[in-house]
This record gives structure tokens, sequence and C-alpha cells, in this order.
């Protein structure tokens, strides 16, 4: 089976070469891995004075986020470690490529039997974190074969995944490289244990951890203030077109009710000039803000990464994108200030959107209709409002510690 899973890896790479020549994307995945070796050697030998090295590996950006609150209170308690940061795709890469929380951040390089060996001979890492789901198995076999402990953090795990299918064992067999896994539930504990996988604990997600950090940071956003002052702002977060169908609609019903600040999840030009051309009068990029600019604009599209956790102090309400296609993005962010959440009809895969549904602090649409009855409400309604917007705040902190009981396990 390796030896497929091989062909398999090289037709991928190849498929990326391709897919290079017309795709701005994989270009950046191509070119970002040229000379990765070299990059990671320059890395190792800029902090000489560090002896043990500690790698986290995370997919892209949501990873990311999702793995840093461990990776900061690692660095915290053991200011020894070199910490390699890798990622996986440029979306993650070229946002925190300058994170100064990491000694060197890198790509994650093509998941080859040679490459493996290679990248592993220069990193020498001590301990491995892997985030969430990122599988490589030539790397976690390497790893292994060196007896380098590899953990598995904020894991979930589903029926539907091939180690859980009649054709997985082999699928399955890869999961004895990983050293322990410490999963977000006891469903995805159970899961594991069926297949033979004891060395499994349940943590919890730390998310909760880093949006909960988040809220206590005094980040204060230029302009915000001025154009949401005494008005219902409602931010509609990590968006993309069939979302913001749906908003502008509703936007063009409550005229001067209410304001919104859009925020896509993608921000290159082209997306961003499409956008403020379908939404017309009223709308205004962030890039644009100024005190002339901002009384007439009713619509605020923020055109730069990194903002977006940080905002949701301004509004009253958040409406989360992706549901309308693979999956609804990061809720937790715009729980953890406090503000009722609502987002698109695909959002069943994530636990915490249906925790948060039957406790009443968020709310599945389906529709322009639907959209427009719960925000009436919540307009009109403001002790309600407050109400689900407490049951989010509540969620967030009875879920908090993944990162200490993650830490006191591995330092046990």
């Amino acid at each position: 089976m390796f030896f497929f899973y091989n062909i398999l890896i090289r037709i991928y790479l190849a498929a990326i070469r391709i897919t290079s020549v017309y795709n701005a994307k994989a270009r950046l995945w191509i070119s970002g891995r040229k000379d990765i070796l070299r990059e990671a050697s320059i890395g190792i030998r800029k902090t000489p004075e560090k002896k043990k090295t500690v790698w986290f590996h995370c997919a892209s950006l949501g990873e990311f986020e999702q793995g840093r609150s461990l990776l900061e209170a690692f660095h915290a308690a053991n200011p020894e470690y070199r910490i390699i940061l890798t990622f996986f795709s440029p979306s993650g890469y070229e946002i925190r490529k300058n994170y100064t929380g990491a000694d060197v951040v890198l790509y994650m390089p093509g998941d080859t039997r040679r490459m493996a060996r290679k990248f592993i001979d220069i990193l020498s890492p001590d301990i491995v974190f892997f985030i969430k789901y990122e599988y490589w198995y030539n790397h976690l076999a390497e790893l292994k074969r060196r007896n380098i402990p590899v953990y598995m953090i904020s894991a979930i795990f589903r029926p539907s995944q091939e180690f859980f299918k009649w054709y997985g064992s082999w699928f399955r067999k890869q999961l004895n490289n990983l050293t322990w896994f410490f999963v977000q539930d006891s469903d995805s504990e159970n899961l594991l244990k069926k297949i033979g996988i004891n060395h499994v604990s349940v943590s919890g997600d730390t998310r909760f951890d880093r949006v909960s950090a988040v809220t206590s940071q005094a980040v204060s956003i230029p302009w915000m203030d001025q154009f949401c002052k005494d008005s219902f702002v409602i931010i509609a977060g990590s968006t993309w077109p069939a979302d913001e169908e749906i908003i502008l609609g509703l936007n063009r019903n409550n005229i001067g009710q209410c304001k919104f600040i859009i925020a896509p999840h993608e921000v290159d030009k082209n997306r961003i000039d499409e956008l403020i051309s379908r939404i017309g009068a009223g709308g205004l990029r962030y890039s644009g803000a100024n005190e002339k600019s901002l009384p007439s604009a009713s619509i605020l599209v923020i055109d730069s990464i990194g903002m977006l956790a940080f905002l949701y102090r301004y509004v009253q309400v958040a409406y989360i994108g992706g549901g309308f296609g693979a999956g609804i993005h990061n809720i937790l962010e715009a729980a953890a200030f406090g503000i009722p959440v609502i987002f698109g009809p695909n959002h069943e895969k994530f636990r915490e959107a249906r925790d948060l549904i039957r406790l009443g602090g968020a709310f599945p649409v389906k529709n322009e209709t639907e959209l427009k009855k719960i925000v009436d409400l919540m307009m009109s309604d403001p002790i309600t409002r407050e109400r689900e917007g407490l049951v989010c705040l509540n969620y967030i902190g009875q879920h908090k510690g993944a990162t200490q009981r993650i830490l006191q396990h591995i330092m046990a």
C-alpha cells in the first residue's frame, strides 16, 4: 500500500506543478518549497544556543490559530526549545511567515520518502505536534523509525473517514506511528478505541483557549468606532459569494436600519473589486476609510487579512460564512465576544455549531428570508439578543482548558 501511496503523492505533486501554470496559489505552493531544505538549514543555524527542537505543523491558517495557544504555552514553559512552524497551504504560510512566536517558519515539504528523511535530518526534532488532521504518512513513518514522539492535537474523527471503512486497514495501521491522540470529544475517542487505537485521551479543543485569549487583547481597529457608533452592526466573516448574496439582499431590505461589515474569506484584488461592484452605493473598502468616506458608508468591506478576530467586539450580531459551501468557518471567535452567531445550512459536522443551536446561541439559515426573520428579532428585542450572546460566552468559558490538559500530559 505504501507503494501506491507514494505513487499517488508523486501524481499529486505533478498535478500541482501543472496547475501552477495558471493558478497563483499553486505557484506559491511550488515556489515556497523550491529551496526548503536550504531554508530549513539556515533557520536552524540562526539559533545555535537552543539545543532542543519542537516542531509544530498546521495545514493552514485555521489550524495555526487552533494550535497557537499550545505553541505559545509550550514556549513559555520550555524556553530552551527552538520552535519550528510549518504549513501545508500558502494561505497559512504567507500570512504567518513572519510570526515572531516561532524561530523558523517553513512550508511542509512534499510527503515523499526521500524528502521526509532529508527534512527530518535537518530539523532533528525532539518532539512534534500535528494540529487536528494532517496525516503525512512518510513523515510520520520516519519520525516513528527514529523514536521521535508525535502528538496529534485537537483531533476529531468521524465514521466517514477512511480509518473506519472496510478498506481502511492500511490507514488504521498508520495511526500507530503517532505517540498520542488528544481528541476533542468522546465520540472521537470511542471511534479510535473501536479500531484498537488506545493511545488517546479527550483533551477538548484548543481553539477555545485561543479565542478566549483574543478577547482579552486590547486591540483597537482604526475607524471602527466611528463606523459603528450609534448603529446596529452585523459582521459577516469569512464569507463566500453565496453568503454575500443573502447578506446584500438583507441590506437592500433593511436600508438605514443597520450597517454591515463584510470580511471575505479571500481578499485578492479581483475578489474585492467584484464584491464592491455588487454592493454599489454605500460600499466602502476598509483601505479607503477616512473621515470623509465613512459617513456615507453602510457596508464596510475588509480588504486585508488578520483583522477579523478583533472586529467582533464592535458589532451586535455575527454571520459566519461557508455554510453554503464545504462548511462553516470558525464561529468560536465570534461567540467568545458574547454575540449571537448565524450561519448557513452546511454546519452539521461542526460540534460547536450543533451545541450552540441546541443551547440557543446560534441560528442556521437556508435563505435570505430566514436570515431577515432572525435579524429583525435581534434588532427589535435587545434583551433576547443579549441572552443569546450570553449563551455563547458561557459556552466558551465552559470549554476552555485543553491547552493545559495537553501540556500536563506531555510534561508528566
